[in-house]
């Protein structure tokens, strides 16, 4: 079935009516840009997905990368699709002209690498996680080190990994092992072994340059001793050209449900003595280097999870315009024809949904790319410190929304699709597989939680958390001047105020009673904050469509409009007022959870 990878006309909506990234091109950096030049990268990515991805997407899911025990497999059409998004400069979208990139504000590059995404899947991993590893080095390492490996990273000629995650220390960093010695020549030896390292090995490239945490000797324990080290998996001769191998092995292959284009490997270091490693930055201050790879992958994921589930969604819509199936309950002649299934309350019930939670999703996720380049580019300090502040305690919500109601939404696909949507004939059952991964990818719902509630709602006395109820009160107060969503304004700002008292009780809770009983519902508060967010850019969507409306535009933009607003009212009808009962759970420190014991399972 020939279905749309995803909707052009909702993605230029985001783009340049609720976003206006076309304001962007005012900035220096944009300068040489224009809504013609944004368009013309997009549909330029659109064109690549739909040449070389698209027809290899399920070959990629059932045929995974294999291992004989000297080398890494896969199939050889991965390449020539990687090649060409290469080819097309699309590998480094966001890095400077002279670096060979397209120097595309990030909001943009977010929606043409949704297209490859969405055809891609997690083959693209290689290539974000190589730009992300790029954009560290960028900012942390030595003019040396950027020429030495960013500059064949943004054009393709290396690839890039970060390796963090241990058998005996996965989200728990503090008790990694890997060591570092200093040697004679400034350069450290690496030993230790590395799990689940996405892209950490394959022959896609001339070079991999893994990004590895480890523990210099004699340094402090926990995560203040942390120091980073480039350790590229060959080394390189004195003209840059490729050398003799370090001493960095495949151990072997995770296969995992979802994502299977993408190698997932277990790394040895330094089995033959030492895996030779720079120095990136100052000793023992890794880890808050890698929180630039980490926030910058932490929105890759949810992106990915957001474009998956849109994918999904315009593919079982597509479905239910054309299936027959059925008649309505009030029709009583057996002999009439049946309706297309998109006839069926339930079934828009499904869609809706979907269309709720993937068009949400996306909002948030082309925000955090927004307040990424805001950080940086705005045009005052004081609105740049605004952006980093608001981005800092948006990121978890950016992570784990996305990569919770995805999949939500992928599992409603199916179930349009009915007894198809479980087998492989429709792709809608391996979006859901490869959506499942991403509430787990960089750090787990419960770790984004708790990162939220003990981290980064107190942070500098509250202020990420004070300057989006400032958000969150702009948006109520312009749809309260809106006759149509003065409803809607007034639900936001009793949600608003839920949050508000839910906040302010688990605050006090963590002053005055056990922590650990104090964070044990984090994740609901995790889940309350995130549709508070969601239902903040529904009404958002929500205004930019009545405005719309209000100029008497043409039929296929009214239905368009309209249907905004549908799922905004569906959102605020269905999901919204789920909070209140989460927040009773958290303002009375329900124990359910934390009393439960081991031995009672």
């Amino acid at each position: 079935m020939s279905a749309p990878i995803l909707c052009d006309r909702d993605l230029e909506f985001m783009l340049f009516e609720l976003f206006d990234s076309e304001s962007l091109t005012r900035r220096s950096r944009y300068a040489e840009h224009s809504r013609e030049t944004f368009l013309a990268s997009i549909a330029t990515a659109k064109t690549v997905a739909e040449r070389y991805f698209l027809p290899i997407r399920q070959k990629m899911d059932l045929h995974q990368p294999t291992f004989d025990g000297k080398k890494v497999a896969m199939i050889p059409e991965i390449k020539v699709a990687l090649d060409a998004t290469l080819a097309a400069g699309l590998g480094s979208t966001t890095a400077d002209f002279e670096l060979g990139g397209m120097q595309l504000p990030p909001i943009v590059a977010s929606v043409a690498g949704a297209y490859l995404s969405a055809t891609g899947s997690t083959a693209m991993g290689y290539l974000m996680l190589t730009s992300a590893n790029a954009s560290l080095i960028s900012a942390y390492g030595t003019p040396e080190q950027i020429k030495t490996w960013v500059e064949p990273m943004r054009i393709g000629r290396f690839a890039g990994t970060m390796a963090m995650t241990e058998p005996s220390a996965g989200s728990g960093l503090a008790d990694l092992t890997s060591s570092a010695v200093k040697a004679d020549d400034g350069t450290y030896r690496i030993t230790g072994n590395k799990i689940y390292i996405s892209g950490g090995d394959h022959d896609l490239s001339e070079n991999i340059v893994h990004l590895v945490l480890a523990r210099i000797k004699g340094a402090p324990k926990g995560t203040k001793g942390i120091s980073l080290f480039i350790v590229p998996k060959f080394l390189l001769d004195e003209d840059g050209s490729i050398g003799e191998r370090n001493d960095v092995a495949l151990a072997g292959l995770f296969h995992k449900m979802g994502g299977r284009g993408h190698t997932s490997c277990a790394l040895n270091f330094g089995e033959q003595g030492g895996a030779v490693g720079y120095l990136v930055g100052e000793e023992h201050r890794g880890l808050s280097y890698m929180f630039h790879m980490m926030n910058e992958a932490r929105i890759m994921v949810g992106t990915g999870a957001a474009t998956t589930a849109l994918t999904g969604y315009q593919y079982s819509l597509h479905y239910a315009k054309e299936r027959p199936q059925g008649r309505l309950p009030s029709c009583k002649d057996p002999l009439s024809a049946p309706v297309n299934i998109i006839e069926h309350a339930d079934v828009r019930r499904m869609l809706l949904a979907q269309k709720a939670y993937s068009e949400g999703a996306m909002a948030l996720c082309l925000l955090g790319s927004q307040l990424v380049d805001d950080s940086h580019t705005a045009e005052t300090d004081a609105a740049r410190a605004r952006a980093k502040t608001l981005l800092d305690i948006l990121i978890p919500v950016i992570k784990s929304w996305p990569s919770e109601y995805g999949p939500k939404s992928n599992d409603l696909a199916i179930q349009v699709l009915g007894g198809a949507g479980y087998t492989n004939d429709h792709p809608v059952e391996m979006f859901y597989r490869d959506n499942r991964l991403n509430p787990i990818h960089e750090g787990t719902t419960g770790i984004q939680s708790l990162d939220l509630l003990a981290r980064k709602v107190p942070m500098n006395n509250m202020m990420g958390y004070q300057l989006l109820l400032e958000e969150f009160q702009s948006g109520i107060d312009a749809a309260h001047s809106r006759a149509e969503l003065a409803d809607l304004a007034e639900q936001l700002s009793e949600a608003v105020g839920i949050l508000k008292t839910t906040t302010n009780s688990l605050l006090a809770a963590m002053m005055t009673e056990n922590i650990d009983m104090a964070l044990s519902n984090s994740v609901k508060y995790l889940e309350l904050f995130g549709n508070v967010v969601i239902a903040w850019l529904w009404l958002k969507q929500g205004i930019v469509a009545t405005d719309a409306l209000a100029k008497k535009p043409h039929e296929s933009d009214e239905n368009f409009y309209r249907g905004k607003l549908q799922a905004a009212r569906y959102f605020y009808s269905f999901e919204l007022p789920q909070i209140q009962v989460w927040s009773k759970i958290l303002t009375d420190l329900d124990r359910s959870a934390y009393d439960m014991r081991a031995a009672w399972f």
